[in-house]
């Protein structure tokens, strides 16, 4: 009796949870799924900065050795490594008692010219007086006035001679021929230089401004030129530091490689920075980021929305119908996280960047909503009845 209530009763439980069933329905209106969630953005034309950002290196804007020009012997050296020199100062001394010498030596030659000159001059006055007369023949006469001809250019050549000492006395004292912050010295005192060649003493470089040298691939370079035709465009350098940091000076771009390097498809590329606190040190690695021109009227697509299939990139959009529709883009270029193409997109299209798996395909209904829009809060769970 009791096995039959319980049947009984099982029954009637199993048929009123069918009637449930049959009055709710499955998943969705008439036991359909509801359509995929989607999140999207609304795409709108703007001008968006065209940027070629690459790793560079620092270099002198100047740099100038500075070296022994006469033989000799180092005797000082007058300015501290590493500090920042003026053009024209003094920055070693060689010793100068053998160039004195030498002066002394070329100043004595000229005057024995001189006196030599001083004599042929009068020979030959004597010879023009006595020639008119026939007192003298016409030998004698083209002897003294060759004699005095050769005696006045051997005056000039002594001349010469005592500038030239005077020039290598004046370079005993060696002196920076740029502005700029002098190296180490490659010399001690007492050393012997400017023997056979002129002895390499230290360098000075020229660190304010600095150039940074840099490149750019050459589809890139083309591509920036088309843009700059067009809308022109910054030629100003933001420089990143190795910390991450940008500095607060702007670079600007100054020249533009010709050749492109067939080791790495790249355009060399220099800008001028200044660095007035002389902050920055020739040989530092840097990043520059460079906006060399601006695309107008160019949609700026996030890169989790772009699709690729056999016919090029392409992106999912929410049509006026709540369908997913499919748009094809032309080739852009990326830039941060987005796609930045000049074409493809229509103003106030809303292009799918979230949930798009969820899409098996275009013309499939979809329930879009705005990508930044908060997350619905979760139903909750209905009361268990007794």
């Amino acid at each position: 009796m009791k096995t039959t209530t319980r049947l009984l009763a099982l029954s009637v439980l199993t048929t009123a949870l069918m009637a449930c069933s049959s009055k709710q329905g499955g998943p969705g209106q008439g036991g359909q799924m509801p359509p995929p969630e989607v999140g999207y953005v609304v795409m709108q034309p703007a001008d968006v900065a065209v940027e070629a950002q690459s790793s560079g290196r620092l270099a002198a804007y100047r740099s100038s050795d500075v070296r022994a020009r006469v033989a000799g012997v180092v005797q000082r050296r007058l300015y501290t490594e590493g500090s920042d020199v003026k053009a024209g100062q003094a920055m070693f001394q060689i010793d100068p008692e053998p160039l004195r010498a030498a002066t002394a030596s070329a100043q004595a030659a000229l005057a024995s010219a001189q006196a030599t000159a001083a004599n042929a001059r009068a020979a030959a006055e004597r010879a023009r007086g006595l020639a008119p007369g026939k007192f003298i023949s016409k030998a004698d006469l083209d002897n003294a006035l060759a004699a005095e001809r050769s005696a006045n250019a051997a005056v000039k050549q002594s001349q010469a001679a005592v500038t030239t000492a005077r020039i290598n006395e004046g370079y005993a004292s060696v002196r920076a021929p740029i502005d700029g912050r002098a190296g180490i010295a490659q010399v001690t005192e007492g050393a012997l230089v400017g023997q056979g060649s002129a002895t390499l003493l230290t360098t000075v470089d020229q660190i304010n401004p600095l150039y940074i040298e840099f490149s750019v691939g050459v589809n890139d370079l083309s591509r920036l030129r088309q843009l700059s035709a067009q809308g022109g465009g910054s030629r100003e350098v933001d420089v990143l530091l190795p910390d991450g940091s940008t500095f607060d000076q702007k670079a600007r771009l100054d020249f533009s490689g010709s050749v492109v390097d067939p080791a790495t498809g790249a355009v060399k590329l220099r800008a001028v920075l200044p660095n007035p606190q002389h902050l920055l040190m020739p040989g530092t690695f840097v990043t520059v980021k460079a906006t060399l021109a601006e695309q107008q009227g160019a949609y700026r697509v996030p890169q989790t929305a772009i699709l690729r299939d056999a016919q090029g990139p392409y992106v999912l959009v929410v049509g006026g119908d709540n369908k997913a529709a499919r748009k094809s883009l032309p080739e852009g270029r990326q830039q941060g996280g987005d796609f930045i193409v000049s074409g493809g997109l229509s103003p106030g299209d809303k292009v799918i960047v979230s949930g798009v798996q969820r899409v098996q395909q275009p013309g499939q209904e979809v329930k879009g909503v705005p990508a930044d829009a908060k997350p619905a809060a979760p139903a909750a769970a209905p009361a268990k009845q007794g």
